[in-house]
């Protein structure tokens, strides 16, 4: 008996689907924070900004949705919701199936989410020096969110 075999296609498929759901949401976490910890130093010297600011900080939070989609759509698709008993018996190629669907989300959203909480520390920075530019790292922050969106559509695509 092989390793797969050991752990069957459910187990596979579960594997990616709680991928996808948690490393975005730890990316999600990360970035946020990073962005979090440059906006509490702007809002120490100007409370005014408060509402820009927790704009940028919610940003690289959207992989951490991103990921619950992929995840409820995966175990979904999985008959899991269903109540349906065959489930149970997925053969080891259609966990992998599963498997490698989910890992663009899970990757895809872990590594942008960081990323875009850079991205959005930055931004807050624009905001405390130049308040009426604060929309140019909005922008900037919406070029990383596209690739945390294509990694949804590739795995919703493969999910299918």
């Amino acid at each position: 008996m092989g390793f797969f075999e050991a752990f069957g296609g459910l187990a596979l498929a579960l594997l990616g689907a709680g991928l996808a759901a948690v490393l975005p949401g730890i990316g999600s976490a990360k970035g946020t924070g990073i962005a979090g910890e440059a906006g509490t130093g702007l809002l120490c010297q100007d409370p005014s900004k408060f509402g820009k600011v927790m704009i940028l900080q919610v940003i690289p939070g959207t992989q951490g949705l991103y990921g619950l989609v992929v995840w409820f759509f995966a175990i979904f698709s999985m008959g899991l919701l269903g109540g349906d008993g065959s489930v149970f018996d997925m053969s080891v190629q259609e966990g992998l199936r599963y498997f490698a669907a989910c890992l663009p989300m899970a990757l895809g959203g872990l590594f942008s989410a960081i990323a875009q909480g850079r991205v959005a520390a930055g931004s807050i920075n624009i905001l405390a020096k130049k308040p009426d530019d604060w929309s140019k790292g909005l922008i900037l922050c919406g070029i990383v969110e596209f690739y945390a969106i294509l990694s949804l559509l590739a795995s919703m695509l493969m999910l299918l």
